[in-house]
C-alpha cells in the first residue's frame, strides 16, 4: 500500500472530494438502472449514459488534463484491446456457427434425447460449468457459449432470462473454482497459499451454489405458455419445423472443442478464438452449409461490403465501446487512491478473526464495486487481507476463499459490469430465432449461482463455516 502522504499529494482531486469523484459512478448505475427497468438492453443505449459521466468528471476534477490524460491511458489498457479483440473474434465464430445451422442441429439433438424447458436450462449451466472450469476463464464462457446456447432457447420451450442467468451462471462458477483462473491464482498467491489446496477447500463453498441455482434453474426454466408458443413459432420460421430440423451441423461442434482444447492447452484466448473462428469458416464451406459469398461481399446498390464476418463485427460494437468508456471512468476513480483510503479505514476497525473476515469481504466489495476489475480488486485488497487476517490466525485457504469468492458474485450481478454487459450482448444472437434481447439487469438477477455463492460466503463468516477449529463459529 502506498505511504498517506504520497497518496495525497499524488491522488487526482475533485471538486467535492471523494463524493465528487463518485457522482459519475452514480450516474451510470442510475442511468443503467432506468434503461434496463425500460427495456432498453441493447449496451448502445449506455453509451450517453457513460458519456455524460465522463463529462462530469472533466468538469469535477481540479486538474482536468491530468484527468483526460488518466481516461486516455485507462482506455488503452492491454487488457481493453484484448477484450475488444477476443469480442470481435468470437462474434464472427458465433455469427458462422449460427449461420451454418448449428442452433437447429442442436435443438435437434436436445429434442432427440429429451431435453426441453426447464431441464435444457439446467443442461446449458452444467454445460457453462464444464467449459468454465476447463478453461478458467468465464468471459470466455460467456463468449464461446452464449450465442451458442441462447438461440436454441425458442425452440425448446425454455425462459430467456433463466437460461441466460443459467449460462453466465455457470461461468461464474468455473472463475471461482478453477485451477486456472485467473481469481483462483490472485487470490492464492496474494494469501501465501498452495493453489491445490485452495481449490480444495472451495469446493464447500461452491458446491452448495451451484447446487442450490441446478434447483432454482429447474423449477424456474420453463417459459411461460404464451411466450412458448410465441417463441416456438418464431423458431420454426427461422429454423424449420421439428420434422425438417436435421443432424446436418453437428459435426461443428468440434470448432468449439477445438477453441476449448487450444485455452486448454495454456494457449492464449486470441489464438484459441482466431483459430475457431478459421475452423468455422472453413468447416462450414466444406460441408455446405454456407456459400462463399455469403461470409464477405460488396453491396453496390448500398455502397457497402457485407456478409458473415462484417455482421459478427458488428456484433462486437456495442459492448467494445461501452467497454472503452467504462475503464476510462475507473481510471479516473483509482487515480484518486480510494482504495488506499479504503484498506487504511478497514485496517484501524479489525479486531479479531471474525472481525477480519467481514472487513475483508466488505473493502474487497467496495474494491470490485468501484473498480468493476475481479483481478485488481484482489491484488488491492489481498495485502491487506494476508497481514490482518494473519494477524488473527486465519487459515491462507480461507482468506483466499473469501476473497475470490466475493468477486465471483458482484461483477456477475450487477447491470453496468462486463460479465453482464457481455451475456446481454451475446443474447442478440437469438433475436432470429425468436428470443428476446436480456438486460444486464436481467442477466444479473437471474445469475442464481452468484447469488447462492454470495449467500453461502455471508453465510460462513457469520457462523464460522470452513473457517477450521482454531477459528471456530464463536470466534469474533
Amino acid at each position: 500500500m502506498t505511504d498517506s502522504n504520497d497518496t495525497a499529494s499524488e491522488a487526482l482531486r475533485f471538486h467535492g472530494g471523494m463524493t465528487g469523484a463518485l457522482v459519475p459512478f452514480v450516474v451510470l448505475f442510475v442511468g443503467i438502472i432506468w434503461l434496463g427497468l425500460a427495456g432498453a438492453p441493447d449496451e448502445r443505449g449506455f453509451w450517453p449514459i457513460l458519456l455524460l459521466g465522463l463529462v462530469l468528471g472533466m468538469g469535477l476534477a481540479r486538474d482536468r488534463r491530468r484527468y483526460a490524460e488518466t481516461l486516455v491511458a485507462g482506455m488503452s489498457q492491454p487488457l481493453v484491446a484484448l477484450m475488444i479483440m477476443a469480442w470481435i473474434m468470437a462474434g464472427i465464430l458465433g455469427t458462422v456457427m449460427n449461420a451454418s445451422g448449428f442452433v437447429d442441429a442442436l435443438v435437434w439433438l436436445a429434442e432427440s434425447v429429451g431435453v426441453f424447458g426447464a431441464g435444457y436450462a439446467v443442461a446449458a449451466f452444467l454445460i457453462c460449468c464444464l467449459v468454465s472450469t476447463s478453461t478458467g476463464t468465464s468471459l470466455g464462457t460467456i463468449l464461446i457459449a452464449g450465442p451458442l446456447l441462447y438461440p436454441a432457447g425458442a425452440a425448446l420451450a425454455t425462459s430467456p432470462v433463466i437460461l441466460m442467468g443459467a449460462i453466465i451462471g455457470g461461468a461464474t462458477f468455473g472463475d471461482n473454482i478453477s485451477p486456472v483462473s485467473d481469481t483462483t491464482i490472485a487470490s492464492a498467491t496474494t494469501q501465501g497459499a498452495e493453489i491445490g489446496a485452495v481449490v480444495r477447500s472451495r469446493m464447500r463453498y461452491a458446491i452448495p451454489a451451484a447446487a442450490l441455482a441446478m434447483i432454482l434453474y429447474g423449477a424456474l426454466g420453463s417459459a411461460p405458455e404464451a411466450l412458448s408458443a410465441a417463441g416456438g413459432a418464431t423458431a420454426e420460421l427461422a429454423l424449420g419445423t421439428p420434422q425438417s430440423r436435421s443432424a446436418a451441423a453437428l459435426p461443428m461442434l468440434a470448432v468449439p472443442a477445438l477453441v476449448i482444447g487450444l485455452l486448454l492447452a495454456g494457449r492464449h484466448l486470441l489464438e484459441g478464438l482466431f483459430a475457431g473462428a478459421v475452423a468455422a469458416c472453413l468447416a462450414a464451406l466444406a460441408l455446405g452449409l454456407i456459400e462463399p459469398a455469403q461470409l464477405f461481399y460488396v453491396d453496390p446498390e448500398q455502397f457497402s461490403a457485407r456478409g458473415l464476418v462484417i455482421d459478427g463485427i458488428d456484433r462486437a460494437i456495442g459492448v467494445s465501446v461501452f467497454t472503452i468508456f467504462l475503464m476510462g471512468l475507473v481510471a479516473g476513480l483509482e487515480a484518486t487512491g480510494v482504495m488506499d483510503r479504503l484498506v487504511a479505514y478497514a485496517e484501524h476497525r479489525t479486531t479479531g478473526p471474525r472481525s477480519a473476515e467481514v472487513w475483508s469481504f466488505a473493502t474487497v466489495s467496495a474494491a470490485v464495486l468501484l473498480i468493476t476489475h475481479s483481478v485488481v480488486a484482489i491484488l488491492a485488497v489481498g495485502p491487506f487481507a494476508r497481514r490482518v487476517g494473519g494477524r488473527f490466525g486465519l487459515d491462507a485457504c480461507r482468506r483466499a476463499n473469501i476473497l475470490d469468492a466475493t468477486v465471483c458474485t458482484w461483477p456477475f450481478l450487477l447491470p453496468y459490469c462486463i460479465p453482464t454487459i457481455l451475456a446481454a450482448s451475446t443474447s442478440a444472437s437469438g433475436e432470429v430465432a425468436g428470443m428476446p434481447r436480456i438486460s444486464p439487469l436481467e442477466a444479473g438477477l437471474f445469475n442464481f449461482h452468484s447469488w447462492a455463492l454470495l449467500a453461502v460466503v455471508v453465510v460462513a463468516i457469520a457462523t464460522g463455516y470452513g473457517r477450521g477449529p482454531k477459528n471456530g463459529p464463536s470466534a469474533r
